[in-house]
Order: C-alpha cells, then structure tokens, then sequence
C-alpha cells in the first residue's frame, strides 16, 4: 500500500494538483496515460519467470529458483519468497508452469505488448511555473 500511495504522490506532483484540489487519482492517471505501479511490477516479475522457466533444467538459474534452503527459519512470520509472490499472481491471472513454455502466449497472457511500453510523453523543461513537465506528442497548444 505505501508503494501506491508514494506513486499517487508522484503522479500529483507531476500534473501540480494537491491534494486540497480533490482530483480524483483515476482521471490524474487517464491524464498522463500511466499504469498503476504494482501492476506493471507484477507483469514484469512474470515476464522473469517464464524467462526462467524457459531454460534447460541444467541451468543455473533455473536450479537457483527451485533450491530449498535448508535449516530452521528464524522466529514470527516468515517473509514472502519470490517464488511465493509470483506463484500467488500465477494463480490471480489464471497462470500455470506450462503456459511460460511458449514464449508469445506467456507475453500475451500476462499482457505484454510489443511496443516495450516505451515512455515518450515527458519532456523536462526549465523556466515554466508549474511541475516543470510537458507533453512532447500533445496537440495542444
């Protein structure tokens, strides 16, 4: 939760709205055309996976992934491995180790589009009184 909140901090400062203005978070998100933070996190530790999952099961990495460390875990609840956290958005997408074997059809399932989500709509300029941020591809004036 403080991962979103510290974005939406972001987002206000970069459209200069505070939060007295009372602007929804959704329409400052629609305006700059970004994604939420956790989401596009979450993609892209899925986009990992299926790269591991795709390799020989003599590789390194793939034999990192599914090592089990041995011994007693320290006291109170255990943290989050990551094979948890990835395993536990496999399950919210409907995902399962065999879908990561074909490349194009994991990329497509969990959303990947081929243009690299390439941000090209921030321009930092000196000299304005706002944020100091702009559209370069807007039509207006």
């Amino acid at each position: 939760m403080a991962l979103h909140r510290v974005e939406m901090r972001m987002v206000r400062w970069m459209c200069a709205v505070k939060l007295q203005d009372r602007v929804p978070s959704k329409e400052l998100r629609g305006k700059l055309e970004f994604e939420d933070i956790i989401s596009v996190l979450q993609r892209n530790m899925l986009l990992r996976y299926g790269h591991v999952m795709q390799k020989e099961n003599n590789d390194w990495l793939k034999k990192c992934m599914e090592y089990e460390v041995e011994g007693t875990r320290p006291r109170g609840r255990p943290k989050k491995t990551w094979r948890e956290i990835v395993e536990k958005d496999c399950r919210g997408r409907g995902l399962n180790k065999e879908d990561a074997m074909d490349y194009s059809r994991w990329r497509k399932q969990i959303g990947m589009n081929d243009n690299h989500d390439v941000c090209e709509c921030v321009n930092i300029s000196s000299g304005t009184g706002s944020s100091g941020l702009s559209r370069t591809n807007s039509t207006e004036p």
